[in-house]
């Protein structure tokens, strides 16, 4: 079953660090997302294959939207 990774707040993507087609463990880094001069990371919710990557660096994400899917 596919997981969404959704963004918890509005800020921009720093650093996008995963791509797609990569295979990633729960607590890994996939993006960083940078608000208010801080740095968030946002991580793998579970094992997988990162099937898509919906940002890229400088891209601004609001609550609520798709960051990656984990497949």
């Amino acid at each position: 079953m596919a997981e969404e990774i959704r963004a918890e707040m509005v800020a921009n993507v720093w650093k996008v660090v995963a791509s797609a087609g990569d295979t990633v463990s729960e607590g890994d880094t996939l993006v960083i997302l940078e608000s208010m001069k801080m740095e968030i990371p946002v991580v793998a919710e579970c094992d997988g294959v990162v099937k898509q990557l919906a940002v890229n660096e400088g891209d601004v994400v609001q609550d609520g939207d798709l960051i990656a899917v984990i497949d």
